[in-house]
């Protein structure tokens, strides 16, 4: 999703690079509306995986609580790694030469 939403705007990439717009620039823009997915994507299933982790561990003899903790930790993961997986890409887009993207049409 990554990917096809760069070489969407590539053309916008490259005048923003010709109007002088830097690499961080264009990371920070290509990176805020993936954030803003995971961020929903973990406010959505947060609760449903507490909820049912919870039901599952109540059939255990032994069983542990479930804490908060453990959810965000795993929703800091999943931004970290979006992120990662984002700024490789928006890097790429970045630093490739803006006559390029533009002499496409």
């Amino acid at each position: 999703m990554v990917i096809f939403s760069i070489e969407q705007r590539t053309k916008e990439i490259g005048i923003r690079k010709v109007l002088g717009a830097s690499m961080i620039d264009i990371v920070g823009m290509l990176s805020q509306d993936f954030i803003k997915l995971v961020l929903v994507a973990a406010i959505i299933a947060l609760p449903i995986a507490w909820w049912t982790m919870n039901r599952w561990l109540a059939n255990f003899a032994y069983r542990i609580d479930v804490e908060w903790w453990m959810f965000a930790a795993a929703g800091l993961m999943a931004v970290i790694i979006a992120l990662v997986t984002l700024s490789w890409q928006a890097v790429r887009a970045a630093a490739a030469n803006p006559v390029d993207s533009l002499r496409d049409e």
